[in-house]
C-alpha cells in the first residue's frame, strides 16, 4: 500500500494501494519495521482490522478497540465547542483544501475518521495575526456507549502566533484525527489534554508539517480514559524548522495509556526535542510509549534528540518503551535517543530525608518533581495549576 498523491475527493474515490512485495511471484513476507515504510491509504478496507501481530498494533489491546474499526453511525458521540469562534472557517469536505494537504492514514483508524468525518472542523490562524488567549477546542463525549469519528485541521498562516488546546472529556468511543499545518514562520503550540472519565476509548492520529523557519510545540497530556492511544507524526519540511513534542501520562489500575511518536527531519538545518514522561500506579496500569526519528538524506545540519522516562511507583504497573533512530545522512549537527524505566531515585530521597522530610513527602517530592517538568513547559497558567492539582489527587490515591 503506498499513499495517493493527493486526497480522495469522495469518501468513495480512493485508489487501490497494492504491496510491490505481493507482486513478485513465491516473494516472501516481510513485515514493516520502519515508521517511514509503513502504508497509506484513505479506505479502512486497505488495512484490515489489526490482528495484534503488526508492529504498529502488538502493544495495543485492540479487542477493546474494535468499534474504531468501522466508521460510526452518527456523529452524536461528542460535541464539539470552540472558543474564541472567530478562528472556526468553514467546515471542509472530501476533497477541500487544506485538508489532505499532509495528512495520509497510516492504520485502519485513522482511515475510518477520515472516511467518517464528511465535514472536517477547520481553525485558521491569520497571516501575521498574533493571538494572545489559547483557542480552547472542548471535545465532550456524551456516553461510553456512543461512537463518533473527527477529522480537525488546524492551520497557522504565514508568520502567525497561537496555541490551540484540545481539551476531551466525558466518554465515548472515538477515533479522531487532527491535521496541522504550519505555514512559513509561523510559531505554533498545540496541546492535547485528555481527562476523560473511566470507561473512555479514544485513538488519535495527529499528523503535523512544519514549513520553512517555522515552530511547531506539541503536547499529550494523558490523565483519563480507560484507552487512550494518540499517536503524532511531525515533519519538518521547511529548512530551519523546528519542531518540539512534549508528553506526560499518569497511568492508573486499568488504564492503557499510549503514544507512537514520528518525528521526520525532511529539510536542511531542523531542530528537533522529543521528551515524554509517565508515572504509573496500581495493578496492570499499562503505559506504550514508541519513539521514532527519522533524518533524511536531505536533513543535511540537524540537530535532534528524544527520550522517555518513566516512573512506576506500584507493583503490577508496567511501562513499554521503545525509542528508535534512522539517520539517512551523515552531515548532522547531532543525533540521540534515550529510555528509562525504573522506581524512586534512593539518592533523591536520602537526599531530602537527610534534610528532615519525612519519607512520605519526599516520595511525593520526588514525584512531582518528575512531572513538573513538562507541565512548566506548556505556557497556559491556569492549565498548569489544574495539572499540578491533578497530579496531587492522583498521588493522594496511593501510598507511594
Amino acid at each position: 500500500m503506498t499513499a495517493p498523491t493527493t486526497a480522495p475527493a469522495t469518501a468513495q474515490d480512493t485508489n487501490a494501494h497494492i504491496d510491490p512485495a505481493s507482486q513478485v511471484a513465491n516473494a516472501v513476507f516481510v513485515p514493516v519495521q520502519t515508521r517511514s515504510e509503513r502504508p497509506h491509504s484513505f479506505d479502512p478496507v486497505d488495512f484490515g482490522a489489526p490482528t495484534g501481530r503488526e508492529v504498529n498494533w502488538k502493544h495495543t489491546p485492540i479487542g477493546q478497540l474494535k468499534a474504531l474499526f468501522e466508521t460510526a453511525d452518527s456523529a452524536g458521540g461528542v460535541t464539539h465547542t470552540v472558543t474564541p469562534e472567530r478562528f472556526v472557517r468553514p467546515g471542509l469536505g472530501f476533497g477541500d483544501t487544506p485538508r489532505g494537504e499532509f495528512f495520509r492514514p497510516e492504520d485502519v483508524v485513522s482511515a475510518v475518521a477520515w472516511q467518517g468525518s464528511p465535514e472536517a472542523l477547520h481553525i485558521s490562524i491569520p497571516s501575521d495575526e498574533e493571538v494572545d488567549e489559547p483557542i480552547v477546542v472542548h471535545i465532550t463525549g456524551q456516553g461510553a456507549e456512543r461512537r463518533a469519528d473527527a477529522h480537525l485541521v488546524i492551520e497557522a498562516g504565514t508568520n502567525s502566533r497561537a496555541t490551540v488546546l484540545l481539551r476531551h472529556d466525558g466518554s465515548a468511543q472515538y477515533a479522531q484525527n487532527v491535521e496541522i499545518l504550519v505555514r512559513d514562520g509561523a510559531k505554533l503550540t498545540v496541546v492535547s489534554v485528555q481527562q476523560w472519565q473511566d470507561d473512555a476509548v479514544h485513538a488519535a492520529t495527529h499528523q503535523a508539517r512544519v514549513d520553512r523557519d517555522a515552530e511547531l510545540t506539541h503536547f499529550v497530556v494523558t490523565f483519563g480514559g480507560g484507552i487512550v492511544r494518540v499517536n503524532p507524526n511531525l515533519e519538518l519540511a521547511g529548512a530551519g524548522s523546528q519542531g518540539r513534542m512534549y508528553g506526560l501520562s499518569y497511568a492508573d489500575a486499568g488504564q492503557h495509556l499510549e503514544s507512537q511518536v514520528y518525528l521526520h527531519h525532511k529539510g536542511p538545518h531542523t531542530v528537533g526535542d522529543v521528551l515524554y514522561k509517565g508515572a504509573l500506579q496500581g495493578a496492570s496500569a499499562h503505559s506504550v510509549w514508541i519513539g521514532d526519528v527519522l533524518i533524511g538524506p536531505g536533513a543535511t545540519g540537524t540537530d535532534s534528540y528524544e527520550a522517555n522516562r518513566n516512573l512506576v511507583l506500584t507493583e503490577g504497573a508496567r511501562a513499554d518503551s521503545i525509542p528508535n533512530l534512522e539517520i539517512q545522512t551523515g552531515d548532522i549537527l547531532g543525533a540521540g535517543h534515550a529510555s528509562a524505566t525504573g522506581r524512586f531515585d534512593d539518592e533523591q530521597l536520602f537526599y531530602l530525608q537527610a534534610r528532615g522530610i519525612p519519607e512520605d513527602e519526599a516520595r511525593r517530592l520526588v514525584v512531582l518533581g518528575f512531572l513538573t517538568d513538562i507541565v512548566q513547559r506548556i505556557g497556559i497558567p491556569s492549565l498548569q495549576e489544574e495539572l499540578l492539582a491533578a497530579i496531587e489527587a492522583e498521588l493522594a490515591e496511593v501510598n507511594v
